[in-house]
């Protein structure tokens, strides 16, 4: 427990004056680590879900062998979401990340053994994604948890804001570094460094300082649970923000998954066109992460979160109408500036809101959304399949424009968020 008391009033931490606005949580020496470890993971992650995807395209040329694989991560991240919470708040959260990240590496290194002995089969690849999300409940809960726990509250929105900047710049760099290592040195080269940055991001766990929940009651396992999930249903700001952060995951963000399909049958411009929209996206990604990270800590965010939200639908709606290539990455780039933006706020927001006690549950709700993504795969790539993926894209984009038009004029309690959040600081302030 000393160790998260240091980090919240900054014993170890650096002089943060010293730093722009836009990287002030650096000040900590903790959260270095724990972002260079976040930034090493992502970049494994990132690099390898575009060679899974390639792999799997190549095994099968389907649109449908795509959901599927995403399909195998998301049911296991769905259904041990609250487990994976509950855990967070019950275990050291260090260790928990660090033998997560052990596992993950173990599958890889499964998939890399494949591919060496020339047996890969599609359902190797199915497996071990169904694995790796058996795993993510317990090791994405932790990692939002572990933020609080090295930086604080003060500095909590813009360290959140430099995560989702770390992991957009790994959705540039990864399928990057994979590419070059695919031209140079092949499939072999790719996996075997992802491996090794697998290795490193475990490596700077134990570069942190131990990380307790803030509270333990002796309560069982299948309690907290139920206590989780009670929370959130008798806090209705926490449960509005967490169905509005949903929407996007589930309507609009499993395009990224039919990014394949444009390059290969839309705009016929094969795998290095793939990895320029790859990198587009990433840059997009970054610098909506970096806007939100200028922002002062008493920053009115809601509003913005809604705004964002409404453009991210509007920007990939025109980029799914635009038959030319080197035109479509324009509207593309702007998409992901937003979509970045909204995703970031909403997760501050809800971090900001929530007490520390119930800080892992309320992660694995987090991440129950990002869970959402690959479900909602499935229906956009059986209505690809039907219709045609710029059409299904459009439609998609069109359902989530019309929801968040929907919760701007018919939520006054999600549009006075804000008040929530002042609220909780006063709260929080009184308890310190």
């Amino acid at each position: 427990m000393n160790e998260v008391n240091q980090a919240e009033t900054g014993e170890d931490s650096g002089n943060p004056s010293k730093l722009p606005r836009a990287f002030i949580s650096l000040a900590s020496v903790p959260f270095r680590w724990l972002l260079a470890g976040h930034l090493s993971f992502f970049l494994a992650m990132q690099g390898l879900l575009l060679v899974r995807s390639l792999l799997a395209w190549d095994l099968t040329k389907s649109e449908m062998s795509l959901a599927y694989i995403n399909l195998m991560v998301a049911l296991p991240m769905v259904a041990g979401s609250l487990v994976g919470g509950a855990v967070t708040d019950r275990m050291e959260r260090r260790s928990l990340v660090a033998i997560g990240q052990i596992l993950i590496l173990s599958c890889e290194s499964l998939i890399l053994s494949l591919i060496l002995l020339g047996q890969l089969a599609f359902w190797h690849l199915l497996a071990t994604a169904f694995l790796v999300g058996c795993v993510f409940p317990f090791v994405m809960p932790a990692r939002m948890a572990i933020v609080y726990n090295v930086v604080g509250r003060q500095h909590l929105p813009n360290a959140m804001a430099l995560t989702a900047g770390a992991s957009n710049l790994a959705r540039v760099l990864g399928p990057a570094l994979s590419g070059t290592m695919i031209h140079f040195f092949s499939l072999k080269g790719a996996y075997a460094v992802s491996i090794f940055l697998y290795v490193i991001a475990t490596l700077c766990m134990f570069r942190l300082p131990s990380c307790h929940p803030g509270r333990l009651d002796g309560k069982s396992l299948l309690a907290d649970m139920i206590h989780g999930y009670r929370y959130v249903i008798g806090h209705r700001p926490i449960l509005l923000c967490l169905v509005f952060g949903m929407f996007p995951m589930l309507i609009a963000m499993p395009v990224q998954n039919l990014l394949v399909v444009f390059t290969d049958e839309v705009w016929q411009v094969g795998e290095s066109g793939l990895g320029l929209v790859m990198t587009i996206m990433g840059i997009g990604g970054v610098i909506g992460a970096l806007w939100v990270a200028r922002m002062p800590h008493n920053a009115r965010r809601v509003n913005l979160m809604i705004m964002t939200a409404l453009s991210f639908a509007i920007f990939l709606a025109v980029f799914s109408l635009i038959p030319v290539f080197s035109l479509a990455l324009i509207p593309l780039l702007i998409a992901n500036i937003f979509a970045n933006a909204s995703q970031t706020l909403n997760n501050t927001i809800l971090q900001l809101l929530v007490d520390d006690s119930v800080r892992g549950r309320m992660s694995s709700f987090i991440m129950l959304t990002f869970g959402l993504t690959p479900l909602g795969v499935l229906p956009i790539a059986f209505l690809s399949e039907q219709i045609g993926a710029p059409f299904a894209v459009f439609c998609a984009c069109l359902l989530l424009g019309l929801i968040v038009l929907g919760f701007n004029f018919f939520s006054p309690t999600l549009r006075h968020l804000d008040g929530s959040v002042q609220e909780t600081a006063q709260t929080h302030s009184k308890l310190r």
